[in-house]
Formats: structure tokens, C-alpha cells, sequence
């Protein structure tokens, strides 16, 4: 059973959310919680699996509450965010933040990247993801083209089998499921998440995922397997 944090000022989102969750019956929703000093609370109290918390709440604001990693490192973060939010999407990123959802996406997407950063992986709604690229080549220097030939350079600087478990990591697979698709033991995967996040200077899967996003790796969603 994957149990949940549900965080967000509006009753009827967290209505909503819970509503979508309940639907498959591994997830359990714990505790729901109207800011983020009530999902800090929460999150020590009851300890979920993932924390799906607003990127901006009253108080502590998500991606301050996205700090509950350090407290409670066994708890994933997802954070549920609209378009406009661009930079506090980059801010999450940088805080450890596991995955980034769009209120207004299909239910389904909820589900799926639950269960994802459940098992470990890292979740970027594709919309959320093609937002970032984009944000990334309006703020930061050189055109989207340029951005996107940058990062081809650094997904090129790993080894073959490293750009193959790059682009499933960019796909929200966890390092069970991308072992099985690559038929090779998870220890194997493992080794292989921590030297691709070396060699491109990043923190954490989502930022890798960013990465792989930019550079046009990601292949096309295929079925779940377990």
C-alpha cells in the first residue's frame, strides 16, 4: 500500500485529489493538509511514502515544505502546479522535489506519478517538462535550439548503456523497472543513475530528467510494466 500526504490550501483541490487517488486501491491517503506547516506536521506524524503538496501554499510555501527530505528522507515529493509557476517549478527542482504534476492534467497522470516516485523514480508531467525546457531557453542564455544542441553535448559525454537509462529515468521509470526493460540487475541501474547524475553536474533524477527532456531522448510512452 503506497500511503499519501495530500497538501493544498483549497478544500476542493485536495477533494479532488483525494477522490482521483482512491480510485486505485494500493494508494491510501493518510492525512491531508491546508499549508505547509500543517504537511510538515503531518509528514513526521504519519510518515507517507509520497507527499503531493501545492507549489504555492499560505505559510510555508511547497517547496519549503519540499524540505520535509531532510527530516523525513523515505518521503517523495510531488508537487501539483499550474502554468505561470515556471520559476518556483526550477526552485522544487533544485530542493529535491521528485516529481511535478499540472492541476489540470488527466487524472490518470495523477496515478501514475504516485506510483512512480513511489518506487523511487522521478515524474515530470510532459507538459510540466516541455515548460521547463522552454523556461530554461527564455531566461537563461542562448535560443531553445541552442539549449537543446547543449544538452545533446552532455547526454553525449555518457557511454551508450548510460543514454539509455538516461532517457527511461526521463521517463519516470523507476531503477526496478528500467532494470527489467534492460534486462540487467537493479544494483546495475543504480550504479549506472549515480555516475549519469555525476557526469551532468546534477542533484537529483528530476534534474537529470530535465536534462534528458532537453536534449530529445525521451522516447514515447509505452505500457506499464510491473
Amino acid at each position: 500500500m503506497i500511503r499519501v500526504l495530500v497538501a493544498d490550501d483549497e478544500a476542493m483541490i485536495r477533494a479532488g485529489v483525494r477522490a482521483v487517488l482512491s480510485t486505485d486501491p494500493d494508494i491510501d491517503v493518510v492525512a491531508e493538509a491546508v499549508d505547509g506547516h500543517d504537511a510538515v506536521e503531518l509528514v513526521r506524524r504519519h510518515r507517507p511514502a509520497v507527499a503531493v503538496l501545492d507549489i504555492r501554499m499560505p505559510g510555508i510555501n511547497g517547496i519549503e515544505a519540499a524540505e520535509i527530505r531532510r527530516t523525513v528522507p523515505a518521503t517523495s515529493v510531488i508537487m501539483l502546479t499550474t502554468f505561470g509557476e515556471d520559476d518556483y517549478i526550477l526552485q522544487a527542482l533544485g530542493g529535491g522535489a521528485a516529481g511535478f504534476l499540472i492541476k489540470s492534467g488527466e487524472p490518470e497522470e495523477l496515478i501514475t506519478g504516485v506510483r512512480a516516485v513511489a518506487e523511487g523514480a522521478a515524474y515530470l508531467s510532459p507538459k510540466v517538462a516541455a515548460r521547463v525546457v522552454a523556461h530554461l531557453a527564455a531566461t537563461g542564455t542562448g535560443t531553445l535550439a541552442g539549449r537543446r544542441a547543449a544538452a545533446r553535448d552532455r547526454v553525449h559525454s555518457l557511454t551508450a548503456r548510460e543514454r539509455e537509462v538516461l532517457a527511461y529515468l526521463g521517463s519516470g521509470l523507476s531503477n526496478g523497472q528500467i532494470a527489467r526493460r534492460l534486462h540487467v540487475v537493479e544494483g546495475t541501474v543504480k550504479a549506472h543513475v549515480s555516475s549519469i547524475l555525476a557526469r551532468l553536474g546534477v542533484d537529483n533524477r528530476a534534474a537529470a530528467a530535465v536534462v534528458a527532456h532537453e536534449a530529445g531522448i525521451v522516447p514515447p510512452p509505452m505500457s506499464p510494466q510491473p
